[in-house]
C-alpha cells in the first residue's frame, strides 16, 4: 500500500457548534462542550482509508506543559465504539475520499483551549498534520459533568442568556438594571481563557494549575479572585467607593461586561476603573457562563459585613441619630455576588448545587482576596466549618444588628429595633423579566425552630431583638415616590399599644447616602421634644426633603438615608427606625420604528425628560445589545438640556440576530448619571 495521504480536513466549526450550543461563540473556531461527541472530516488524496490497513490516532494537548498524567494530553487510536472514561474517536462514515471521525472528550475533561493532531500509519511509514485548536468547555448538558443542570429553561437562562437584569435600590424600593453579559461576543472567550492563564496560580505551577481545570470549584474560585485586582494579581477591576471616578469609568456607567473585559486586555491586562459589587458579579457571572458554569447575579439587601466574625454589628449613634464610627462593620443598602451551580464532590454529600462566589474584594481567603464556593446549603444549614468561606456569606444574610446611642456624656443605652439583615435575596427569574425571591435558599423562616437550631450549631445566639415588646412601635414611611428634582416627604409613624399614655421624644434626621451605607450631609431634620401619645394612639410625624438641600450632595447611589431615635422619657427606652430611600430618576423612553427583521435597519427612538431645575450638559447617551448593535453605540449631546426638556436622538442599527433581544441604554450628564433603561426587541429571522 501507499502511504495514505491527508490532502484536506474540516473541523466542521459551524454544524458542531450549532450541536454544542456555541454557534455564536465563533465560525473561526471549534468550540465544543465536554463528554459530547463532535464531528470532523478528513480528505485524502491519491487513496482512500482502508480499515485494518490504515491506522488513524489522535492526539489532544492543553496547557504549556501537556502530561498524560495530569490529564492535560492524550493520545487515542480510533475505536468502533467510543471510550467512556476518557477520550475517544469513532470512524462514523465513508464516502469515497473522505471519512468522518467522531471525537469525544471525558465529561471530566479539563476545560481549555487544545490542539489536535493526526498521526497516520501504514505499513511502517507514519506522518502527522496538525488539524487546529479547539476550545472545550464545560457542559451543563451531560448528566456526567459535574455542572450538569437537569432543567433545560435554566440552562437557557444560566449558561446561555447573554442579557440579565441585576437588582439594586434598597429594600423597600427594590430597582432592576439592564446588564448585557455577552459571553459569547466576539474575542470574550479568548479573554477569558487569558484571564485563566494570568492568574497566580498558573504563574506559580503551570502543570498544576491546568491539571486541575476540570473542576469547577477550582475555576470558581480563580475568577472569584481575578475579577478584583486587590491581589496585585493583574485582576480585571479596580474598586472604588468615594465618589471620585474622574480618572476612569464611574461604576455607575457600565452597561455590560463585554466593554470592561476588552479594556482590560486592551490595557496589558492592567485593571479597568471602577467597579463596585454589582460590577464585580457580573463580570464574574460573564466569565462563568462563558466557561459553561451556570451562573446568576444575585442581591442580598441590608447586607452586614462582619470584619471581625462574632455575628453582631454593633452601631453607634449619637442623640441627632448620626453615626459614630467605631466599628469598621458595615451594613450595605444592598450588596451582589453571583451563585453558580455545581456538584461539590470534595465536601460530604448534601451540598450540591448553587454556590456563592463573590469577586468583590472584602476579606482575604486563604491569603487572597477571593470569596468562595460557599454552598448555600451550607449557609442555610449553619454549617461553618465547610469549605469555602461559609462564616462570612452567613454574616452578610444572618448578622445581628446592636444599636447603641451614646448619650452627650459618654454613656451607651442599647436600642431596641426589628431584624434587618439578609432581607429580599433576590435575582432574574428564569425565562422572564421578572424577580425571583430566594431569600428561603439562605435561611429558614425568622423566629422558626429551624432558625434556632442553625443559630445554635453556628453558635451564635438567636436575635436579640426578640426582647419583651416595650408597647411603642416606630417606623419611617414613603408619602408619594420620591423623584429627582422634586420635594418629597417622609413620614415618621409612632404606634402605642399600651392602655398609658406615653411621652416621648422624637428625633428624626435624613441624609444623602451610599449604597455600601457611608452617609453624607444633612439634608432634612426634624427634633419635637415633647410628642404626647394617647393610650391606643398612632402619630404620623412629616419630615419634608427639599432638593434644594439634598440635590448638592446625593450620591450616584441616589439613596438618602433617614434615622428616627424615640426616646421615652420615664424609662429612657430608646427605639431606632431606618429607611433608605430610593430617589427615582427620570425613565428612559425607547420606541422602536420600522419592522424588527435580520439584517434590516431599524431605528430606535431615545429619550429622557431633565426632572432638575437647573440644566444638564455634557449628555451623553450610551446603547448596547447583543445580536442588535455592532457593539457600543455612543452619542454625546452638543446642546444643554434645559430643566423640563427633553434629550433624545435617534439610533440606526442593523441588528444581526433573530430572537428575543434587549436593547440597553445608560444616560450620562454632569448632574443626573447612570440612568438605565432598555426595551426588549424581537427580531424576525431573515427570510430564505
Amino acid at each position: 500500500f501507499t502511504e495514505l495521504v491527508l490532502e484536506t480536513w474540516d473541523l466542521q466549526c459551524e454544524h458542531n457548534g450549532r450541536e454544542h450550543r456555541t454557534a455564536e461563540m465563533g465560525h473561526q473556531q471549534l468550540v465544543v462542550r465536554r463528554g459530547q461527541p463532535f464531528t470532523i472530516t478528513l480528505h485524502f488524496s491519491g487513496r482512500s482509508y482502508e480499515e485494518g490497513v490504515d491506522k488513524l490516532a489522535f492526539n489532544v494537548e492543553t496547557g504549556p506543559c501537556p502530561i498524560e498524567t495530569s490529564g492535560t494530553r492524550c493520545h487515542f487510536d480510533t475505536t468502533s465504539f467510543p471510550e467512556e472514561s476518557g477520550w475517544s474517536a469513532v470512524v462514523q462514515q465513508q464516502d469515497g475520499d473522505s471519512l468522518s471521525v467522531s471525537l469525544c472528550s471525558p465529561p471530566s475533561a479539563r476545560i481549555g483551549r487544545y490542539s489536535l493532531t493526526l498521526e497516520i500509519s501504514t505499513d511502517y511509514q507514519g506522518s502527522s498534520y496538525h488539524l487546529g485548536d479547539f476550545v472545550l468547555l464545560f457542559n451543563a448538558w451531560h448528566p456526567e459533568d459535574t455542572v450538569f443542570l437537569r432543567d433545560e429553561n435554566e440552562r437557557c437562562e444560566y449558561v446561555l442568556a447573554q442579557e440579565g437584569l441585576i437588582y439594586q435600590g434598597s429594600r423597600d424600593y427594590i430597582t432592576s438594571i439592564p446588564w448585557n453579559f455577552g459571553q459569547f461576543e466576539e474575542d470574550i472567550l479568548s479573554i477569558c481563557l487569558n484571564l485563566l492563564d494570568t492568574n497566580p496560580k498558573f504563574l506559580r505551577d503551570q502543570n498544576k494549575d491546568c491539571s486541575r481545570r476540570n473542576d469547577p470549584v477550582y475555576i470558581g474560585r480563580v475568577v472569584s479572585a481575578m475579577v478584583n485586582c486587590n491581589d496585585e494579581d493583574r485582576g480585571v477591576l479596580a474598586g472604588r467607593w468615594d465618589n471620585c471616578y474622574e480618572d476612569g469609568m464611574s461604576p455607575m456607567a457600565w452597561i455590560g461586561s463585554v466593554d470592561i473585559l476588552r479594556r482590560w486586555k486592551e490595557f496589558g491586562c492592567q485593571p479597568v476603573k471602577y467597579g463596585q459589587c454589582w460590577v464585580f458579579a457580573a463580570v464574574a457571572c460573564t466569565v462563568m457562563r462563558c466557561l459553561g458554569i451556570p451562573s446568576r447575579v444575585v442581591t442580598n439587601y441590608n447586607s452586614a459585613h462582619d470584619t471581625n466574625a462574632n455575628l453582631v454589628i454593633d452601631r453607634y449613634l449619637n442623640e441627632t441619630g448620626e453615626e459614630d464610627r467605631r466599628s469598621k462593620d458595615m451594613i450595605w443598602n444592598f450588596h451582589c455576588w453571583v451563585e453558580s451551580w455545581m456538584a461539590r464532590p470534595d465536601l460530604a454529600p448534601g451540598y450540591d448545587g448553587w454556590q456563592a462566589l463573590d469577586p468583590t474584594p472584602q476579606e482575604k481567603s486563604e491569603g487572597v482576596f477571593c470569596c468562595g464556593p460557599a454552598p448555600v446549603k451550607a449557609i442555610k444549614e449553619g454549617d461553618l466549618q465547610l469549605k469555602y468561606d461559609i462564616p462570612f456569606v452567613f454574616a452578610e444574610v444572618n448578622a445581628d444588628m446592636v444599636y447603641w446611642v451614646v448619650g452627650p456624656d459618654g454613656t451607651q443605652k442599647k436600642s431596641t429595633h426589628s431584624s434587618v439583615v439578609g432581607k429580599n435575596i433576590s435575582t432574574k427569574s428564569v425565562g422572564r423579566d421578572s424577580r425571583d425571591d430566594i431569600t428561603h435558599t439562605y435561611k429558614y423562616p425568622e423566629g422558626s425552630e429551624k432558625e434556632r437550631e442553625v443559630f445554635a450549631k453556628a453558635e451564635r445566639e438567636t436575635r436579640s431583638l426578640r426582647e419583651e415588646d416595650e408597647g411603642l412601635h416606630l417606623k419611617i414611611k414613603l408619602s408619594e415616590g420620591a423623584n429627582n428634582g422634586s420635594d418629597f416627604t417622609v413620614l415618621a409613624v409612632i404606634n402605642n399599644t399600651t392602655d398609658t399614655e406615653r411621652v416621648c421624644r422624637l428625633m428624626l434626621c435624613a441624609r444623602t447616602a451610599s449604597y455600601n451605607g457611608t452617609v453624607g450631609p444633612q439634608c432634612g431634620m426634624k427634633d419635637l421634644l415633647n410628642v404626647t401619645l394617647e393610650p391606643r394612639e398612632e402619630k404620623c410625624v412629616p419630615l419634608l426633603i427639599l432638593y434644594e438641600k439634598y440635590g448638592e450632595s446625593l450620591t450616584q447611589d441616589n439613596i438618602i438615608k433617614v434615622v428616627a431615635l424615640l426616646t421615652e422619657y420615664q424609662t429612657g427606652d430608646i427605639i431606632v427606625a431606618f429607611r433608605d430611600v430610593y430617589v427615582q430618576n427620570p425613565e428612559i423612553k425607547i420606541r422602536i420604528l420600522g419592522e424588527p427583521m435580520q439584517n434590516r435597519k431599524l431605528v430606535a427612538e431615545i429619550s429622557l425628560v431633565n426632572p432638575l431645575r437647573t440644566p444638564l450638559n455634557s449628555c451623553m447617551f450610551v446603547v448596547e445589545g447583543t445580536g442588535l448593535t455592532d457593539g457600543q453605540q455612543s452619542k454625546e449631546l452638543e446642546e444643554p438640556v434645559e430643566p423640563q426638556a427633553e434629550a433624545k436622538f435617534r439610533l440606526d442599527f442593523v441588528p444581526r440576530q433573530a430572537g428575543l433581544h434587549k436593547l440597553m441604554v445608560d444616560f450620562e450628564s454632569d448632574k443626573l448619571t447612570g440612568v438605565k433603561g432598555f426595551r426588549n426587541v424581537i427580531i424576525a429571522p431573515q427570510p430564505n
